[in-house]
């Protein structure tokens, strides 16, 4: 298992870069002060890492926090994406410029290709590491990924992604993924971690917030973060902000961590990365 120490915990990338495991997701929140005020909650309590992406049209938003908040921006790890209408190479340049614009930012933290859109992610993948060998971006990786996709993806590149950043929740483990990825050096993240909101109704997790007196939340993001996966889950709500980065007093044991790991049913919240037209 890898080290769980404090919110501003990190796991390191395979090119040396310390990523927080931790972080604020900010899709579906408004590009007005209601994500503003969200990344101002995350990182007064601690936050240091705020996933946004084009397409949630708040970068805006979240770059004006970040700015204006007292907290350097070095000590803050902002990750975007390149939405798939952009992708290809001088696309996905000129995506990324306007990016960077858009959070009036000089660098990137962490970039990733958003989708594996067909016949375009091999392109996108050489604008990023081109972007990234010109220092504009500290870290590049992937989101939605599968395991061919990354086989296509290495046969093809110079640089292997740092991240695949995935659907991940107790009914969709995908454990040969994760094996894949850490066997390559892949640090994987989580998307979507609470089963848009479904987990809450389970009562296998009310039972164990009540074994570990915490919440459910608590129980299934100190999960995601004992199996290694780097998690950011989403809201706008402040004391949930700071209930859900309450996770450091506890550790779940060995025989529940099997046990959330066997609750597997290969079932999606979101999209099929093999079977998505947009």
């Amino acid at each position: 298992m890898k080290k769980i120490t404090d919110i501003k915990g990190t796991f390191t990338l395979h090119n040396g870069v310390e990523m927080p495991y931790f972080g604020l997701g900010v899709y579906l929140a408004d590009n007005n002060n209601e994500v503003i005020d969200s990344v101002h909650w995350a990182l007064e309590t601690g936050y240091r890492h705020i996933d946004t992406a084009s397409i949630y049209r708040n970068e805006e938003g979240v770059g004006q926090a970040v700015n204006s908040s007292n907290i350097s921006r070095e000590d803050i790890f902002v990750v975007s994406k390149v939405w798939n209408s952009d992708q290809g190479y001088d696309q996905t340049l000129k995506a990324f410029e306007k990016s960077l614009d858009r959070l009036q930012l000089d660098y990137l933290d962490l970039y990733l290709i958003h989708w594996p859109v067909k016949g375009r992610y091999i392109d996108t993948w050489k604008a990023l590491e081109k972007l990234y060998n010109e220092k504009r971006i500290k870290a590049i990786g992937v989101s939605n990924f599968m395991q061919h996709h990354l086989q296509q993806l290495f046969d093809n590149s110079e640089i292997k992604p740092m991240v695949n950043q995935m659907e991940f929740h107790p009914y969709l483990v995908q454990q040969d993924l994760i094996d894949f990825c850490n066997q390559h050096k892949i640090q994987y993240e989580a998307w979507s971690p609470m089963m848009q909101g479904k987990i809450f109704e389970l009562d296998v997790f009310k039972n164990l917030a009540s074994k570990y007196n915490k919440t459910v939340a608590q129980i299934v993001l100190r999960w995601n973060l004992q199996k290694g996966v780097i998690t950011i889950p989403k809201s706008v709500k402040r004391q949930r902000i700071i209930s859900n980065a309450d996770l450091f007093d506890f550790e779940i044991t060995k025989e529940d961590m099997n046990y959330i790991d066997s609750l597997d049913k290969h079932q999606r919240t979101g999209p099929d990365p093999d079977n998505f037209d947009f």
